[in-house]
């Protein structure tokens, strides 16, 4: 059944009118062509090739070429990533790194002998594209931020053309590049897995050669020779190293793809085993919503679409293992596929869950681009749950065969919405800084609780415009917002700038601070010193307990609910305070409100086991 896929393929390219040639098993019988059940495989000896699809003949040399390739490409990554750590000339030598990483990975998991020329050029391309968008977020953010989802997305939509690629390559014909619908499933599905698995595997083994070059340089530490362990400490040498390992097991896997058919074969059936499990999960899940509602997960503490999202995926997975590429490769037994329908019927109630909570979010605290892109990813698992709804209603036990041709639809709507959202054609950060304002402007949020650093550090461009016009008095109250919007704006990082806006906005000090015990007055400096060392900036209260005119002990907490942290202030023969840090405090699985805390100092007598002098034990 592993060597169906080709003359299957074979046979629905006639179907979409390819015409040329698309491999060489016509013409050959039984075990020449590497036959159906009861056929012989091809002996395997050395560097010989085992070839599942006969369209490619052996290419003894790949794992060696993409071994050069993917370690000259990890050294020159290398020295570009830290390059923008030391230059910071971070737009550039991003875009540059991630055109290297991209194209030279895309090129080994994608290329055959056989056209190898349009490998290289779908490489380049990509390469091309996700360097742009790494250049161009490198420089979006004041600081120099990466902004990741953006990447993420470029990326997503490589991945998915990716099998679109191999596939147009094996088949093509004819000058129709774009009918990516007209595609044999069968063969694009199975590219996708091949794709995932020897992906993995060539991680795996990239990681166990880097483990075995550590082994062997602590078996010659253990001599006195520190040669190989100086240089696993050198980037330069591990990049290379790495890179070198990704690509040989690529091309080994690839020149043995007999194997990883079995490989992929093995996890879709262990996948499929699990469908069962989450199918019925699933189930009870949903009928447990109409008796508790949706309050319980609200308020749950967890992520409800990001929970829900996660749910929707791994049912698509599980699904997908339990039907296969084709109905030949579909699993047999009737539960099974009754739970892969349950599954692919399931996306929809969870999609709308998620985005259900997502607007809850959106209501509550306005858009923000994580939460776009989190309804991005909410209306693809909407659009998949529609199509699984609808081929479950129509196929019923035949719902493979309907949602087959509507995921590869799908598919491909997926790959071109993330190129798009990817490029800088909607700026997410500006539609967030907007919404935020609007928020600040309505009172629905206060300037004290506003993120004032997400607006110069996280929103772009249009962020720092906006609060610049705040400085200026062309946007709210003319001061009451500006002192803020100008300490923001005058810090170098995020984590500056949130110091120096709540210093701005916050709470003096003394309006926050008790001070015990009753009636004791807070020695001279004390104050001036915890402003200077920012101790309680942060802090939604703080309790100093003055334990004598030199020493005091300051408690501070976050926010309610959130544990107390101490410290220990003495002053010394010259009128200086300055913090012990010889005295820690103790964790404590109770969080007391520092508000209302009782609070008090006990002389507590104990024994304890020196030792020279020293304290060894304590015994309370």
């Amino acid at each position: 059944m592993l060597c169906n896929v080709a003359m299957t393929d074979q046979t629905e390219n006639s179907a979409v009118g390819v015409t040329g040639p698309v491999d060489k098993l016509a013409g050959r019988t039984g075990d020449q062509a590497g036959g159906r059940t009861g056929h012989a495989w091809p002996k395997m000896s050395g560097f010989e090739a085992a070839r599942l699809d006969d369209a490619d003949d052996a290419w003894p040399m790949r794992p060696w070429i993409l071994a050069a390739i993917c370690a000259v490409a990890g050294l020159a990554f290398y020295h570009l990533v830290e390059g923008t750590f030391t230059a910071r000339n971070s737009a550039v030598t991003a875009g540059l790194a991630a055109f290297v990483a991209v194209s030279s990975l895309s090129f080994a998991l994608g290329v055959e002998r056989r056209r190898w020329t349009w490998a290289a050029g779908f490489s380049l391309f990509w390469g091309a594209v996700i360097g742009f968008i790494m250049w161009r977020i490198a420089g979006y953010a004041h600081d120099g931020h990466y902004g990741a989802w953006p990447v993420f997305s470029a990326i997503l939509a490589a991945l998915i053309a990716t099998p679109f690629f191999q596939t147009r390559r094996d088949v093509a014909a004819d000058r129709r590049y774009w009918k990516l619908w007209q595609l044999p499933y069968a063969r694009l599905h199975n590219h996708a897995w091949n794709d995932a698995v020897i992906g993995a595997a060539g991680v795996v083994f990239a990681g166990i050669t880097l483990l075995l070059l550590l082994l062997i340089g602590g078996m010659f530490n253990t001599i006195g020779i520190k040669f190989i362990s100086k240089l696993m400490e050198e980037g330069w040498f591990i990049a290379p190293l790495a890179g070198a390992g990704f690509g040989g097991a690529v091309g080994l896997l690839r020149e043995r793809d007999r194997l990883v058919s079995v490989m992929q074969r093995l996890v879709m059936v262990t996948l499929s085993v699990l469908a069962p499990v989450l199918a019925v999960a699933a189930v009870m899940f949903l009928l447990s919503l109409l008796g508790t509602g949706l309050g319980p997960l609200w308020a749950s503490g967890f992520s409800a679409s990001v929970m829900m999202l996660l749910a929707a995926v791994a049912a698509v997975l599980l699904a997908n293992a339990v039907i296969g590429n084709v109905a030949e490769d579909s699993a047999r037994n009737p539960i099974l596929l009754y739970c892969a329908a349950v599954l692919a019927a399931a996306v929809l109630p969870f999609a709308v869950i998620a985005a259900a909570a997502m607007l809850m979010r959106i209501g509550q605290y306005g858009w923000t681009p994580e939460r776009l892109w989190g309804a991005v990813a909410v209306l693809v698992a909407l659009g998949y749950g529609v199509i699984g709804v609808y081929a479950v209603a129509r196929g019923r036990a035949g719902f493979a065969a309907v949602l087959r041709p509507l995921q590869q639809i799908l598919a491909i709507k997926v790959m071109v919405l993330a190129a798009l959202l990817a490029l800088p054609l909607v700026d997410f950060g500006g539609v967030s800084a907007r919404s935020q304002v609007a928020r600040l402007k309505s009172g629905t949020v206060s300037a004290e609780e506003f993120d004032w650093t997400a607006m110069a550090f996280d929103y772009g461009p249009t962020g720092r415009t906006m609060l610049q016009q705040m400085v200026d008095g062309k946007a709210g109250p003319k001061g009451a917002w500006g002192q803020s919007a100008k300490a923001a704006l005058a810090a170098d990082n995020r984590w500056s700038s949130r110091n120096e806006v709540k210093a701005v906005t916050s709470t003096p000090l003394e309006q926050r601070m008790r001070i015990l015990p009753d009636g004791a007055a807070m020695p001279d400096g004390l104050v001036a010193k915890l402003k200077s060392d920012r101790v309680c900036e942060s802090s939604y209260m703080c309790a100093a307990y003055i334990v004598a005119d030199n020493q005091a002990i300051i408690l501070s907490q976050y926010g309610e609910g959130h544990s107390v942290t101490q410290q220990s202030y003495v002053k010394n023969e010259a009128g200086a305070w300055r913090a012990d840090f010889q005295e820690p405090g103790r964790a404590s699985d109770k969080q007391p409100d520092l508000k209302t805390a009782d609070i008090r100092l006990e002389t507590v007598t104990r024994k304890q086991l020196l030792v020279d002098g020293t304290a060894q034990q304590l015994f309370e």
